[in-house]
């Protein structure tokens, strides 16, 4: 808030020493941090008085839930994708696989369009 350094509260300090005098600067410190404690009680009670009026801590739980359904409807999204694509890549490799099946079972099935040799003798030749 205020960009007040060591060396200027060393001045500060300093004149107000001058000013007051040794007898007074202690009584006049203690009653300066009393009213900046009283100050700082008034306005942290202000504030929660603000904000109970207001309604901050429901508007900062409703935004909080939005954020958590956005983020889980994200991911319903994410996994229904990923199903997808796992479901065709599946079924690719379903027919990657039962398409050299199909045609092994196929060829075992037709009939032999050779027929077996019959013994053939050299005296037939």
């Amino acid at each position: 808030m205020f960009d007040i350094g060591f060396s200027e509260l060393l001045v500060i300090a300093t004149v107000a020493l001058i000013v007051m005098g040794p007898e007074r600067l202690p009584q006049t410190v203690r009653s300066i941090s009393l009213w900046i404690g009283r100050l700082k009680q008034m306005l942290a009670t202000a504030r929660k008085d603000f904000e109970q009026e207001v309604g901050m801590d429901d508007i900062r739980q409703q935004l909080h839930n939005e954020k958590i359904m956005r983020e889980l409807s994200q991911t319903k999204e994410d996994l229904q994708q990923t199903l997808d694509a796992t479901a065709l890549e599946a079924a690719s490799l379903k027919e990657t696989i039962n398409s050299p099946l199909e045609d092994m079972t196929a060829l075992d099935t037709k009939p032999s369009e050779t027929k077996p040799d019959s013994k053939k003798t050299a005296a037939d030749e």
